[in-house]
């Protein structure tokens, strides 16, 4: 099968294109064919290596966490899925590569593509849409009437938590620029801020919860604009000793990961307010309450460019400008 992937890591360069085996399929596996794969920043933090302490991956690695295709073959054990069903996901840690023909998934990690979405509408949607889902309502248990604030609000996840919290029932404010102001207060957001000319810290105050996509500055902004007893969830870092618990990892990296967070738990515990990391993982019974709520039309796909499977590299690229309003999607088929 024809794949994007790194033979080791790097920038833009390092990705090849080539053929690569088709998938082992487990007893417990779904062979999917690969439609659509949506791009995200966590991509290029991959192939640039940031990750390999916390996902030691083997080379040769193919890239990609987010998919829409259809299925192909199932494994012995798989009783949710048969043959043509059309599915998406965002794969396991440990399976990633979805810039591929084919990826062999989980059954756990995999749901029925929303029927009123296209395929490449359906691959920009798990990855930002769990990532909302695990913070704001798992982590974060955002209430109808509660108030947050949400970083960077045209990005891929911005522009899905927003319509969450909306649906949710919450007064949603937003950080993003002017030209995107319009398109942010049509998904949901009461109130958008411009980063460029206001800091939100002098406008926004006794929020239940914000969710912060940059790191940072604006982390440690961020709390003061909290009430107390608020919660502030991080998605870009850094990585807190809970975090390095629940991935099991050794002494050494605890300790590190601890050191790394110390201040920002510190002026979050003298605020009154709690900080936490944040790193999203498959689900498919989530992604089902994702696509319930997609198939009512209360959250929709923002997609911002679709590339051709054979700009692959040009479409990461293009993400790593941090320019994209929504997602970024490849047609792999």
């Amino acid at each position: 099968m024809k794949a994007y992937f790194i033979n080791r890591y790097g920038k833009s360069d390092v990705l090849t294109s080539g053929d690569r085996p088709e998938p082992v399929l487990r007893d417990d596996d779904v062979l999917v064919q690969i439609h659509a794969a949506g791009v995200n920043p966590v991509d290029n933090k991959i192939r640039d290596g940031e990750f390999k302490l916390l996902l030691p991956y083997k080379m040769p690695l193919i890239l990609g966490c987010d998919m829409a295709g259809v299925v192909v073959r199932v494994g012995a054990r798989v009783r949710r899925f048969k043959v043509g069903d059309e599915v998406y996901a965002r794969p396991d840690d440990d399976r990633i590569g979805t810039f591929a023909e084919f990826i062999a998934i989980t059954e756990d990690s995999l749901a029925l593509k929303p029927a009123n979405l296209t395929m490449e509408e359906a691959a920009s949607m798990p990855l930002v849409a769990l990532t909302a889902w695990q913070t704001l309502v798992e982590k974060g248990q955002l209430k109808k009437g509660q108030k947050v604030l949400i970083h960077a609000g045209s990005g891929g996840v911005g522009t899905i938590a927003i319509q969450l919290a909306r649906h949710i029932g919450a007064t949603v404010a937003t950080t993003a620029s002017a030209a995107n102001a319009d398109m942010l207060k049509s998904l949901g957001a009461d109130i958008v801020i411009d980063y460029r000319k206001d800091d939100f810290s002098a406008k926004l105050k006794d929020y239940d919860l914000v969710l912060d996509t940059q790191g940072g500055d604006t982390l440690k902004k961020s709390l003061s604009v909290l009430k107390p007893g608020g919660k502030l969830i991080g998605i870009a870092g850094p990585p807190d000793p809970d975090f390095a618990r629940q991935r099991g990892l050794n002494g050494f990296l605890r300790l590190v990961m601890g050191l790394l967070s110390y201040g920002v738990r510190k002026a979050a515990r003298r605020s009154g307010a709690s900080y936490s990391f944040h790193f999203m993982s498959a689900s498919g019974q989530q992604l089902g309450e994702i696509t319930r709520l997609i198939e009512a039309g209360h959250i929709r796909p923002v997609v911002d460019r679709v590339f051709p499977f054979e700009q692959t590299r040009q479409a990461l690229d293009y993400v790593e400008t941090g320019r994209a309003k929504g997602k970024v999607v490849i047609k792999v088929r």
